[in-house]
């Protein structure tokens, strides 16, 4: 008997969808590092650009592609299959991106706020889902990973909303995981992250939270994107784990 392959992505085509930031890029990075086939998609064609330039600098022997679609319109089911008519076939689909968010007391949101807040959390990964699995290769090698948030589980004042798409989307992920199998489905629960998501705040504000989750979190640090990834490695690696959420957030729920 031959030794054991520990090389399960090497060669394997991976999709990360969001791949030019945050998260996202962490994971198309370590993908590459294990030896993939990357492509990345976003809806900023110069961050598509710039970030495939610098993977290519850093695995100048490996293969990555961008693409840009903008997941965040009412076209999304046709921008879907345009997007994977020219990815090709692949092995893996994971599921980073985001819209910056916005935060609206519950007692005022309105119909039309929460059904754009999630677009992106939810129903984008539900027809990700719905149009990515027919490029998939069959069987339990292949996989798609969503990506959910602690808000899931650990409630927070003013976080209702958000917490109803992350909560959803745990379900969605166990519900599909029955629908396409052999194919699997999992997704990453992370708390919080040091990415481009908090541009938003302004410096003083981005830093007092930084420095309070320091102070309270376990492991006394905040998330890298780098570190986060290795969730979507090992989901999109391990073909016996399916309808899985993976927590990755320092101990915040402890």
């Amino acid at each position: 008997m031959g030794a054991p392959n520990f090389q399960q992505l090497l060669s394997k085509h991976v999709l990360i969808i969001g791949g030019s930031s945050g998260i996202g890029f962490g994971v198309a990075a370590a993908s590459l590092a294990a030896g993939a086939r990357v492509s990345i998609s976003s809806s900023s064609l110069q961050k598509v650009q710039s970030k495939v330039s610098q993977l290519k600098e850093w695995y100048p022997k490996s293969e990555i592609e961008g693409f840009v679609a903008d997941l965040n319109k009412p076209t999304l089911q046709t921008d879907l299959h345009g997007l994977f008519e020219k990815v090709g076939k692949l092995d893996h689909i994971v599921f980073t991106a985001c819209d910056p968010l916005e935060l609206v007391p519950w007692q005022d949101l309105t119909l039309q706020q929460y059904s754009k807040a999630g677009q992106m959390r939810l129903y984008a990964q539900f027809f990700v889902a719905q149009v990515g699995q027919r490029y998939l290769n069959p069987g339990p090698e292949s996989s798609i990973t969503f990506t959910s948030g602690t808000s899931s589980e650990k409630p927070t004042a003013g976080w209702a909303m958000v917490a109803s798409f992350a909560a959803g989307l745990k379900g969605l992920t166990r519900n599909l995981a029955v629908d396409l199998k052999p194919i699997r489905v999992n997704c990453v629960s992370p708390g919080y992250v040091a990415t481009e998501l908090w541009g938003g705040m302004d410096e003083a504000t981005r830093e007092g939270l930084f420095d309070n989750l320091r102070k309270t979190l376990p492991t006394r640090a905040v998330g890298r994107p780098e570190q986060v990834a290795e969730a979507y490695l090992w989901l999109m690696k391990d073909s016996n784990v399916t309808g899985t959420c993976a927590e990755t957030n320092g101990g915040m729920k402890l």
